[in-house]
């Protein structure tokens, strides 16, 4: 396999997870008697450009179908996050009645919403036909489609082209990296702004988010890589933030190429932290396998701890991360009985793989379990407030990642 983004042969390996079905293909009980299609994990580093990304087996229209089950507006922390971030947009960059916002990957309109209520024009950019239907009865206008340069450039010769682009948890997520940049920099106004939202590899590497790794991110981004693939496709990162979502993010501010932004000494200050972690280098990456492989030990020496004393174990949150921990561990129900979700598009359903049921939360309040595993623990704050009430029978959570940890309940 030769490299996305510099075509570069790869030949270094950063972690193998085995095989795994993707990670948002949840079963519905007819298909309980057939197979599943499992594809390797295996990610590679390339030694030129730095770009970490997974081998290529599953195109993009099998991993986002039009049952895709992943709604964004389901996380209280995240929509609380993405109207703080609209507030700003439109205090920084002046955005008014005659701007227009567009959003790739807008998801169920979660973001646009806020958009929408300052008055600003916007549309979204969303190939999945489940969650662009919820965009829909918000009133927000949606182009079901995979964007790239052709759709670019489509949009901007109708006159839609964009003041402000943001993508959100999306560049990971896109197999042309290259196509992708290059249609937002032809997407963009000549004095626009794209932000995007990813999680930071410098983050996932010393904190072993190993979960984190599924076939639908492409792409495992540290500012180093993104600023060399941005530079190609006409784009200039003049600014970039820290953010705590997702265990650890950057939000990358990008202009197109002779726009007069000033670049901000934050942009070259992380290019040097992360040069002086290793990312630059085959460094950063050694032994991360073994830390995963540790991690995954330890849960399930817990779980099986848990059966022989007769507790029962469950957990919260049907996420892609907990997808790849359960497949990797190889935990199936008889070890982890159900995964509580507040999603009614995961209600009823069951996890790639491991086919460990899906319920309600009100399942999880009825059957009391002893402990409650949080699989999407960057929400570990949000999800063990919302079900503090576990504490009241003496009901206990865990976390394990980046370490194995017992949290007692406050109810």
């Amino acid at each position: 396999m030769n490299c996305r983004h510099c075509a570069r042969p790869l030949q270094h390996q950063f972690v193998d997870l085995g095989t795994a079905p993707p990670s948002n293909s949840y079963l519905v009980g007819a298909e309980l008697a057939a197979s599943e299609r499992y594809y390797p994990l295996r990610v590679l580093v390339c030694d030129q450009c730095w770009l970490v990304q997974t081998e290529d087996y599953a195109g993009a229209a099998e991993l986002f179908s039009d049952d895709y089950a992943y709604f964004s507006s389901y996380s209280d922390s995240w929509l609380e996050h993405s109207k703080t971030y609209v507030a700003e947009m439109r205090a920084r960059l002046a955005l008014g009645a005659s701007s227009t916002v567009v959003e790739i990957g807008a998801n169920d309109g979660y973001l646009l919403q806020y958009v929408k209520a300052h008055g600003i024009p916007c549309y979204g950019i969303e190939p999945t036909a489940s969650t662009a239907a919820a965009a829909r009865a918000k009133g927000i206008e949606i182009r079901e489609a995979f964007f790239g340069r052709g759709l670019a450039r489509e949009l901007a010769a109708q006159g839609r082209s964009a003041d402000l682009i943001v993508a959100n948890n999306v560049l990971a997520h896109v197999p042309d990296i290259n196509d992708f940049a290059a249609g937002v920099a032809a997407l963009l106004k000549p004095a626009g702004v794209a932000t995007f939202e990813f999680p930071h590899l410098l983050r996932l590497v010393r904190e072993a988010q190993f979960d984190t790794i599924y076939h639908e991110h492409y792409s495992y981004l540290s500012l180093t890589a993104v600023g060399r693939i941005f530079t190609a496709a006409g784009l200039g990162v003049f600014d970039v933030q820290e953010l705590p979502t997702h265990g650890g993010s950057l939000r990358v501010f990008a202009q197109r190429e002779g726009a007069t932004r000033k670049g901000e000494a934050a942009v070259a200050e992380l290019l040097r932290r992360e040069q002086a972690e290793g990312l630059a280098s085959l460094a950063a990456f050694q032994g991360f396998q073994a830390r995963a492989d540790r991690i995954k030990d330890d849960l399930l020496r817990f779980l099986l701890d848990a059966k022989r004393d007769g507790r029962k174990v469950a957990a919260y949150g049907a996420a892609a991360k907990g997808n790849t921990l359960l497949n990797y561990a190889g935990v199936r129900d008889d070890l982890l009985a159900y995964v509580a979700d507040r999603n009614p598009n995961k209600q009823g359903k069951y996890l790639p793989g491991s086919r460990i049921p899906v319920v309600s939360e009100e399942v999880l309040r009825a059957d009391r379990p002893h402990f409650v595993v949080v699989l999407p623990w960057n929400l570990a704050d949000e999800v063990t407030r919302q079900l503090s009430y576990i504490g009241a029978w003496g009901g206990r959570f865990v976390r394990a990642v980046p370490s194995l940890q017992i949290i007692e309940a406050k109810p």
